[in-house]
């Protein structure tokens, strides 16, 4: 390899949504449980629904605080449900548009002030009606495009380093092959002025196949052998073959679900041996440190209690393939 990438642990904050509403619990917790990277969880607090701005930059102060306090590095902010509820950057209306942009804009500010410099997710979902014209739907995967370069053109003066985009299972949210998604990212790099736009490849989002997808994009190994090298972050739950269950990696749920840890390593490890390979490093280069992140993701009837059991198995299931201070692959 011409360079070397440091893999280690994190875990999403989803967990803690309507459960703990504390910063200092928030990064106690997550310090408590084993995983010194913290993908904070937009649905934790959201730049239109939680509060005033005041409240949003003192909460953000309090976030950022506690986690030097307790040792955990905020690495990004990431979507939450909310986001997927609309269209967003994908709807026809520019007024729509703009306003999830605005999210966008305001999310930005809120991981500055946590003392993050990334942030990821989903923000669009392409209409019926739009996927029902060959002409429309690629006419909106354009326009999406443009928005993502644009907002990555603001994002830089603000000091955010990266902007993900997270691979999906369904044709309404993109990209979701591994055709698509190289398109996307060579698109939304190519000649850039703003920051990287980057990938996140979630290992139970290869549920295509109620739609018709077949093959290499119903497999997360070759999601991560294609792709990886181009992710700073990259999902991981248990679950089956067919649905995205966000299970933790207990013994219970390891027996039940297909993700294999062995088998992500390796396909992680084979993607980034032929990265310089890929045409996709002229416009992107290979990343130097990878956040491997738990995005375990409770039911409502989940008790706190063997919740935190569960994640704290998880981190500890994942150190046996991640020592503490990380893997250098």
């Amino acid at each position: 390899m011409a360079h070397g990438v440091i893999l280690d642990i994190g875990i999403n904050g989803a967990f803690l949504t309507r459960r703990w509403e504390e910063p200092e619990n928030w990064m106690r917790v997550t310090a408590e449980l084993g995983y010194p990277y913290h993908e904070f969880c937009s649905d934790v607090l959201d730049p239109f629904f939680s509060g005033d701005s005041v409240y949003q930059q003192e909460t953000a102060a309090a976030v950022a605080e506690a986690a030097k306090r307790h040792g955990v590095c905020i690495w990004d902010i990431y979507t939450g449900v909310a986001t997927h509820r609309f269209h967003g950057l994908s709807h026809r209306h520019p007024a729509v548009r703009e306003r999830m942009a605005q999210w966008i804009r305001e999310t930005m500010a809120l991981a500055r002030a946590m003392g993050a410099e990334r942030i990821g997710g989903h923000w669009d979902a392409i209409s019926v009606e739009e996927l029902e014209d060959d002409a429309g739907s690629d006419a909106v995967e354009r326009r999406t495009i443009e928005q993502f370069r644009s907002l990555a053109e603001e994002a830089k003066p603000l000091g955010i380093t990266a902007i993900y985009n997270e691979q999906m299972y369904i044709p309404s949210e993109r990209p979701w092959t591994i055709a698509g998604a190289k398109r996307f990212l060579e698109a939304a790099n190519r000649g850039r002025r703003g920051v990287p736009i980057y990938l996140t490849v979630d290992v139970g989002h290869q549920a295509g196949m109620h739609y018709g997808l077949t093959g290499e994009d119903l497999d997360y190994r070759a999601w991560l052998r294609e792709l990886a090298p181009f992710c700073e972050v990259v999902h991981l739950q248990q679950t089956t073959p067919d649905g995205s269950h966000h299970w933790p990696f207990t013994e219970e749920y390891n027996q039940r679900g297909h993700i294999r840890m062995d088998e992500v390593l390796q396909a992680i490890s084979d993607g980034f041996a032929r990265a310089s390979e890929s045409p996709l490093a002229a416009a992107l280069p290979p990343v130097r440190k990878q956040i491997l992140v738990a995005e375990i993701i409770p039911g409502s009837t989940k008790h706190e209690a063997p919740l935190l059991r569960e994640l704290e198995a998880s981190a500890a299931f994942l150190r046996r393939y991640i020592p503490e201070g990380g893997l250098r692959i």
